[in-house]
């Protein structure tokens, strides 16, 4: 595995911690159930903290606590299930969460991109780490044109279209 961000491969300081191992010094990752059952343990460590959310986990459940995260793993159990696309989008769009949104489980190539817009901005690659960058660099490269709005700020084909018509008709 190697996890990008900011079109780089980075090493991963965070450790994902199993709902019965003991707590380990230094940058941590816990379940949701491990969180409910721990909160006031996890809150008085001094490093950082995380939460993995399952695909059938909705982050409804912390939004109360997403000050507490420095990071928010999101799982795709398989390729076919999409509901953490739609999980980033309401952390970055609707609840304003500014950490790190990591994508890990099934991340495929062909997903990268549209992760990457949904507000997705690290990615745990099933690769090498050579092999991994590159998978990144040109799954970003694909696309220059996009029917969907997203909180990412690019124009879609609507607004494009809507631009270049208004261009005419003030000519």
């Amino acid at each position: 595995m190697a996890l990008v961000k900011n079109n780089l491969v980075i090493e991963d300081k965070w450790t994902f911690v199993q709902d019965d191992d003991d707590l380990p010094n230094g940058d941590i990752i816990v379940s949701l159930t491990r969180w409910k059952n721990d909160r006031e343990t996890l809150l008085k460590r001094s490093d950082a903290l995380g939460i993995v959310l399952k695909s059938d986990e909705n982050p409804d459940q912390i939004v109360d606590d997403l000050a507490f995260f420095q990071v928010i793993a999101l799982t795709f159990p398989a390729f076919t299930d999409g509901r953490a696309y739609s999980y980033a989008r309401l952390l970055r769009e609707r609840y304003g969460f500014d950490g790190e949104i990591r994508a890990v489980g099934d991340v495929l190539r062909d997903q990268v991109f549209l992760m990457h817009r949904c507000g997705f901005d690290a990615f745990d690659i099933k690769a090498g780490d050579n092999k991994a960058l590159a998978i990144w660099l040109d799954a970003q490269k694909e696309m220059t044109t996009f029917y969907q709005p997203t909180g990412d700020g690019r124009k879609t084909v609507r607004s494009l279209r809507d631009r270049r018509r208004l261009a005419k008709a003030a000519s």
